[in-house]
């Protein structure tokens, strides 16, 4: 398999939509709250998806630094919101829709860019952070820094992994498939979590 597609084929072996590494509890300690800020962005389905999207996007777009910052940034911002208890409306179905969108516009082959697409990028890392403050929800101050300091760092590793891989092999047509393949296999797992979570609001 090519180097390319290791993480998007990674989604579609992810058992569950899990995103609690502790299994529900809230981290107790520096420790532990580290580890599950690190495992929480890869064991999300939904949350890889579009941290490898963004990454990608990225590299079509040439701006490396630029779409990473403003949705890691967005992250930290939307986990605070969750601790202070504001809720975000359909959270789940937004976050969800984000990996549909931009999986659909690089499969489509376009290049996400400009004001616009880093103030999107942002509203779904707001969206995503807020998800991501589920799993803090009753820790004490010290496990939700070192919760903060553990998905802001793994975030970042993939996206600049992602995007410093993709602009290097994007000047090759083969490659430019790659990566158009890779946006498809997220947008599949965006897809597939849409429904479900369309499903579930239905039912519930």
């Amino acid at each position: 398999m090519p180097r390319f597609l290791i993480l998007p084929a990674l989604l579609l072996a992810s058992p569950a939509l899990a995103h609690h590494p502790l299994g529900g509890e809230a981290p107790q300690t520096l420790f532990h709250g580290l580890i599950s800020g690190l495992a929480h962005p890869v064991i999300g389905l939904d949350h890889l998806a579009i941290i490898v999207l963004i990454g990608l996007a990225a590299a079509f777009a040439g701006r490396a630094i630029a779409a990473p910052f403003a949705f890691i940034a967005a992250t930290l911002v939307g986990t605070a919101l969750h601790l202070g208890g504001v809720i975000l409306p359909l959270a789940e179905l937004v976050i969800a829709a984000s990996v549909v969108v931009l999986g659909a516009l690089l499969v489509l082959g376009r290049q996400v860019a400009g004001p616009a697409a880093l103030a999107g990028f942002a509203v779904a890392g707001l969206f995503h952070g807020w998800g991501y403050g589920e799993a803090v929800i009753g820790a004490t101050p010290l496990p939700i820094f070192a919760y903060l300091l553990g998905f802001g760092l793994i975030q970042l590793v993939i996206l600049t992994a992602v995007a410093k891989l993709a602009g290097r092999m994007l000047e090759q047509t083969q490659s430019q498939i790659q990566a158009r393949v890779a946006a498809a296999v997220c947008l599949g797992a965006g897809l597939v979590f849409f429904v479900e979570t369309l499903e579930h609001m239905i039912l519930s």
